[in-house]
């Protein structure tokens, strides 16, 4: 790599994306969300253009960091340290900084499993799908989404990557071609969920030759594939218009929701890990917090006062 005095921010951005593709093999999802935090503090510490990578110094990490703490939540906080942390050593890697900027990183306690599992009640659920104005085929479009956010627990990624050949109609099932255990899963298609797709595909869809089974309605990318982005945003939309107060504003709020749901109606843990395409059993252990029986079981026993 050719070494600048100074840089664009633009050509520093795509510099360091290059170069994480390489090294590291991350996708286009994962390098989305490490560009903002990156393009955050640049500009935070240098303002625009021009950048000077020799000019970072630990003290703009750490007030950097500090300003987003009462902004961000812990977990949030952890996926900003890793994205500063691979942009330090993109610098060092290719001469453009000495300094370890990585080291300079504040810590940010988070005690796992400290929290209790953050999902909607039955009652907030039925209002958000009530919400959609039907007679739209953007309305009909976003209430399939969320049915399916609600009933499958599937992340925004692999819904906006849902296609039409995915769908097994007369099994009732849809195939998951990839997902984060590095394997394809074949899940239950609910009745109300498939519905809503089928009504969808025969009345709102727009005429497409596209594969993807959501679609954008609007503007010159109609007929396009919707993004995980866009799969958020519906869920954020239905969730305000709902006046439902979430206590996770996204799509995630609902896969949360459906793992309650399951761990409530009896299924175990490793079910729900399974179900959820979680690469690890650790990550599903906060649900065991709601088997309140389970839990009294495993509870010590007060310990007898010898007088």
């Amino acid at each position: 790599m050719a070494h600048f005095d100074s840089w664009t921010l633009d050509a520093l951005i795509e510099a360091y994306k290059r170069h994480q593709r390489l090294t590291r093999g991350l996708r286009e999802q994962t390098l989305h969300g490490y560009e903002r935090v990156v393009r955050l503090f640049v500009r935070t510490s240098q303002g625009d253009d021009r950048i000077d990578p020799t000019r970072f110094r630990p003290s703009d990490v750490i007030e950097f960091v500090a300003s987003l703490r009462d902004r961000y939540s812990p977990c949030s906080m952890k996926a900003v340290r890793t994205a500063l942390r691979s942009f330090f050593r993109f610098l060092r890697a290719e001469g453009l900084c000495e300094e370890p900027l990585e080291a300079a990183i504040p810590a940010v306690a988070h005690w796992r499993l400290s929290t209790l599992p953050r999902y909607l009640r039955d009652d907030q659920l039925e209002r958000v799908l009530s919400s959609f104005d039907l007679s739209t085929p953007f309305g009909q479009r976003d209430r399939a989404l969320v049915l399916c956010l609600s009933t499958l627990g599937l992340r925004p990624g692999e819904l906006a990557g849902l296609r039409l050949e995915d769908i097994d109609w007369h099994s009732g099932t849809i195939h998951l071609r990839a997902r984060k255990t590095g394997r394809g899963a074949v899940l239950p298609l609910p009745r109300e969920a498939g519905r809503a797709i089928g009504s969808y595909l025969r009345h709102g869809r727009p005429e497409t030759d596209e594969r993807r089974v959501f679609v954008q309605h609007h503007g010159s990318r109609r007929g396009r594939p919707i993004s995980s982005n866009a799969v958020s945003a519906v869920a954020v939309r239905a969730l305000r218009r709902a006046e439902v107060e979430a206590p996770l504003a996204g799509a995630y709020v609902f896969r949360h929701t459906v793992a309650c749901r399951l761990v409530r109606r009896g299924s175990s843990l490793k079910e729900v890990a399974d179900f959820l395409g979680h690469r690890c059993l650790d990550t599903a252990a906060i649900y065991a917090k709601l088997d309140l029986p389970a839990l009294r079981d495993v509870a010590l026993p007060w310990p007898e006062v010898i007088r």
